[in-house]
């Protein structure tokens, strides 16, 4: 197993380690939003696209250490996370170049992903992940964190993701942090932005997942639609 890819520029770092614990309560909240609306038993199978194999920070494969039905699990990454097979006995992991799902067609009862949308690039690149997440589950549940929060939990850095793309991007170069000036290791989205990677007819829901009053994190879930019955409308509905 490699190490893993650093998303927040020192994985030991004090202020990496708190956020993670923020973040695990996070992240057991969304996961609660996700059972309320799926209602997994036994008989589902789930796929997790993301996953890490960082195995230091509290809330790295959250969803993997909340989830009940551990053998009916599938895991993917572009990194060699096959460390999870050994600490989450009955997983499956299946490593993956980050172009496409392995998968055929309604594989799986659902799909999961969490903090993964935002470095996958352009906005082409994340309507293709969206796609393809939906191509192989019936049902999806894809968190990011809001760009309209006040803090960006990458960089550390307040408000300047607000400004333009372009303009915030030349900020963070000047602020020698390169790595997330690039599109494709950083592209936030808000609810808007996320909702319109979906096709119309897709009925997406939006929630949104609150930090000291403010929105944090959103979510898009749904039903995937099936290609002999797609059109079923939209039904964008914002949930506390």
């Amino acid at each position: 197993m490699t190490d893993p890819v650093d998303y927040f520029g020192g994985l030991d770092s004090p202020l990496v380690r708190f956020k993670s614990r923020v973040s695990l309560k996070a992240r057991r909240r969304m996961y609660e939003a996700f059972e309320a609306e799926f209602h997994p038993g036994r008989e589902d199978t789930v796929i997790d696209v993301g996953v890490t194999p960082d195995e230091t920070l509290v809330d790295s494969n959250a969803f993997e250490q909340f989830y009940p039905y551990k053998d009916r699990m599938t895991a993917t990454s572009f990194e060699d996370a096959s460390g999870l097979e050994r600490r989450f006995p009955g997983l499956t992991f299946v490593q993956t170049s980050g172009a496409g799902l392995p998968f055929p067609d309604r594989t799986f009862t659902f799909a999961y992903s969490s903090a993964v949308l935002e470095h996958v690039g352009d906005r082409a690149a994340q309507r293709a992940f969206v796609q393809e997440i939906m191509r192989v589950a019936d049902g999806f549940f894809i968190a990011v964190p809001n760009r309209w929060f006040v803090l960006e939990l990458h960089t550390f850095l307040p408000v300047l993701h607000w400004l333009p793309k372009p303009v915030h991007r030349w900020f963070l170069r000047k602020l020698g942090k390169e790595f997330w000036a690039q599109e494709a290791n950083l592209n936030l989205v808000g609810p808007k932005e996320l909702r319109s990677l979906f096709p119309a007819e897709v009925g997406v829901q939006l929630y949104r997942h609150r930090l000291f009053g403010l929105t944090s994190n959103i979510v898009a879930y749904g039903r995937s639609p099936r290609p002999a019955t797609a059109g079923a409308g939209e039904a964008d509905q914002a949930v506390a």
